[in-house]
Parts: structure tokens; sequence; C-alpha cells
């Protein structure tokens, strides 16, 4: 992979995510808080590698940095120090267009608590990321309508998040994630609002996502959820214990 530090125009980025080997890797990466006089290392030195077309679980205790790490990887913070490679990118040289760019077409964020509007129907709520960035509204719709029947959901599009289960809810916010055809798909705690049976279904349809060819990277504390990842990367107060490899 040819890592290069030269600011980028934000639509050459899906070229890049498409060449690019190596989608992630950061180098000595911190994140800091000032909690009054004191300080609190949510990472410390965290350095990984994550390919394209992998499954990876990011594991481990409250506290131990797990959420922290996404948050980095999704764009939505930045390191106190150390670097971060989105596609052989730095992205502390990417500027404010190319940045959100990436979050709202590269990198789908699927969270715990679905974030869905709750008066707006299923299919609206999967158009909201193609409202914002300026999708013409018949192709809006039909792209909306593909998303939702990618995770079962034609039946209940026109249904608010209140007539909906919570495993058709989270259905929901994963179409959401999908529906601008993101090279990569963050996952955290997604089962978390979820009963077992609901939640294995949910991981199926991971399972699934990853085998058309998505990169997808899981955040969880649980060991039955994270087994579903080929490899899982454990966190404890805010470095690597152990990356391995589980298929």
């Amino acid at each position: 992979m040819s890592i290069t530090s030269e600011p980028i125009a934000a639509e050459s980025f899906r070229q890049d995510l498409i060449d690019s080997g190596v989608v992630i890797k950061t180098e000595d990466l911190w994140k800091t808080y000032e909690m009054g006089t004191e300080q609190l290392h949510a990472l410390r030195g965290v350095e990984i590698e994550i390919g394209k077309g992998e499954y990876v679980a990011i594991m481990g205790p409250s506290g131990s940095g797990k959420s922290t790490l996404m948050n980095l990887i999704g764009c939505l913070d930045t390191p106190t120090r150390g670097n971060y490679w989105l596609a052989g990118r730095l992205v502390s040289q990417l500027d404010d267009d190319a940045l959100a760019y990436i979050r709202n077409k590269e990198i789908g964020f699927v969270f715990q608590t679905f974030n869905l509007l709750p008066r707006a129907t299923a299919l609206h709520n999967v158009e909201l990321p193609m409202i914002y960035n300026g999708t013409p509204a018949a192709e809006r719709l039909e792209r909306a309508k593909q998303a939702l029947a990618q995770v079962d959901l034609t039946e209940r599009m026109m249904h608010k998040p209140n007539e909906l289960s919570g495993g058709q809810r989270q259905r929901v916010a994963i179409a959401r994630a999908l529906v601008n055809n993101p090279s990569i798909l963050l996952a955290d705690e997604p089962t978390g609002n979820l009963d077992s049976a609901t939640g294995e279904e949910i991981m199926a349809l991971f399972s699934r996502l990853h085998q058309s060819g998505n990169t997808i990277i899981l955040v969880t504390h649980e060991q039955d959820i994270a087994a579903h990842a080929h490899r899982v990367i454990r966190l404890r107060d805010g470095k690597i214990e152990r990356d391995e490899r589980t298929r």
C-alpha cells in the first residue's frame, strides 16, 4: 500500500478505497481526556491494520477504549497524538469536505440505540443520508427501497419505529447505513438492545453482508457476538491485549 499525507478531493476517495489492500492503519494512536488536574488515557499507543473485506470484532470490558477507537476510525473524533490512515490517506490531512464525504458515503454507522427519527417511516429514515448529500428524490426513493429489501423489510417500509420490533428497527438502521454503498461498516454494540434470538438474526445479516464484500468492524463486549467475526482485537486499559484470527 502506498501511504501519502497529501490532501485529496472527496470524489477521489472511493477509488482509493477500492484500490487499497489495507483500508485502516493506526500508528501510536492516543486519546487523552483532561479530567480536572488529571489525564484519562482512553487509548494508549494503539497500532492496528485492517484489510479490505475483513470482518473484525473489537472487544473489551467497559472503559477499555473500544468505543473511543471506533469513533476515531469513523472520523467522528480526532486522536490526541499518533496517526490514522484510511485507504492510505492520512486523516489529519483531509479537509472538511473530504471528511464529511467519508462519514456520509464511505463509512456506514450502526449504533446500539438505532438513532431513528420516531415520526418518520422506515423508508424515510433510510433516505436521510441521501437527503444530506443531495441525491435526487426519485433515485433516493429507489435506493432506499433496495436497501430495505436487502435487510428483508420491504413489507414494513411504511411503518414508523414504534410499529416495529427491536430487531426490525435495527434492520432499518442497517439499511440506512448501507444505502450509500459504503466501503466500511462500523457497528457499535449492534445487538445490545436486542434479545438473544433477535441478536443472532442481526449477526446472520452481518455475515451475509460480509460475504457480499463489505469490510465490517464490530464493537462488542460479548464473546458470542465477537465469535461471528473472523478476527478479534481485544483491548484493555486503552491498549491491545491480543489480536487473533479466528478463521
